[in-house]
Order: C-alpha cells, then structure tokens, then sequence
C-alpha cells in the first residue's frame, strides 16, 4: 500500500512541477506470500516508474540502509535524481550481507544433500564469513563515493544546508513537463 501512496505522491509532484526530495532509509520491499498477493509487485512496479518518468529534479540522501528493489524505487543513480549523497553511516548492496550469506549457504548446503553429501556448522561459518565481508566493504559509502556512484559523503548535521542548496541549484534548469504511462491503479 505504501508503494501504491508513493507513486501517487510522486505522479502530483511531477503534475505540479514540485521537486522531490528522496531521504532513503529502505530494506527493500516486503517479500512473502502475503505482501505478494497483496499486489506488492504491481504497487512497487508503480512507484518505480513513476520515479522514472518525473521529469522534475529528485534529490536523494542516503541516511541508512539502502537495500533490494526499494533502492530503485527512493531513487537511486539509476533514476537520474540531480544530485545523490550519503551519510557515513548508510549502506548501499542488493540485500545484508547476513541475508545473502544465508541464502547462499542454503543453496549451498542443499547441493551437497543432494549429492549425499553433509556440511558442518563449521563449514558453514567459514563459507559465510568472506561474504558477510565482502557485502560490508562493497556497501560501504567510501567504496560507493570512490567508484562515483554518488556525489560525496556529507555530515548528517550539513544535510539541510546541502539539500537547500543542492534544490536551488537544480531549480535554475527549466522543469519539463512530465507524461506518465498508463498506471494501472
């Protein structure tokens, strides 16, 4: 539901020509059985192109954890906001390092079951430990600023000053209008 809000939030921004201003603090959207037959998919998939197609300036600040499709939908570099920081403590990957260990040691562990095989709890840990790693250090927001997958790392207490001129700065280009697609709502 709140996906369905955000791409009806976004569609009068844009209709408007109000910018909007994107402050991520998102594990993804919700996954199981219940959110999937609630039309999650379908609302996310909403919101996602309704970023997409705005054509008014989006800023975005990474204040926590930025994980999963929910990434996409706040706005991430792929959906051109103008300008893109992070906090020093916001996280960027596709999911946890916890959770993509988990789900990598379980394919794993059912590989060798199936071949009649067993796998310690020992196994396990040393198969998980270089991934929880990897995820740590590739999501961190030093790693992200030096690849420019953003546009710096700021000082929470500089987050106003910075949003206000980073607003005034995109406001000096015309807004284009923006046409949506048909939103099946």
């Amino acid at each position: 539901e709140s996906a369905q809000k955000g791409a009806h939030f976004i569609e009068l921004c844009a209709q408007r020509g109000i910018p909007l201003v994107f402050l991520q603090n998102i594990t993804g959207f919700m996954v199981g059985r219940k959110y999937e037959n609630g039309g999650i998919a379908k609302d996310g998939a909403k919101m996602v192109t309704a970023v997409a197609t705005a054509q008014v300036p989006k800023l975005t600040m990474l204040i926590g954890g930025s994980f999963g499709a929910g990434n996409y939908g706040m706005c991430r570099r792929a959906y051109s906001p103008r300008f893109l920081w992070m906090w020093p403590n916001s996280r960027i990957s596709v999911m946890g390092g916890e959770q993509a260990a988990s789900v990598l040691a379980t394919v794993r562990r059912d590989g060798i079951e199936a071949r009649g095989g067993s796998w310690s709890a020992d196994d396990e840990a040393a198969f998980k430990a270089p991934i929880r790693e990897q995820y740590e250090h590739q999501g961190h927001p030093y790693y992200a600023t030096a690849r420019l997958w953003d546009d710096g790392v700021v000082d929470p207490a500089q987050s106003r000053r910075i949003l206000g001129l980073s607003l005034s700065a995109a406001l000096n280009a015309p807004i284009q209008p923006t046409k949506f697609g048909v939103f099946r709502m």
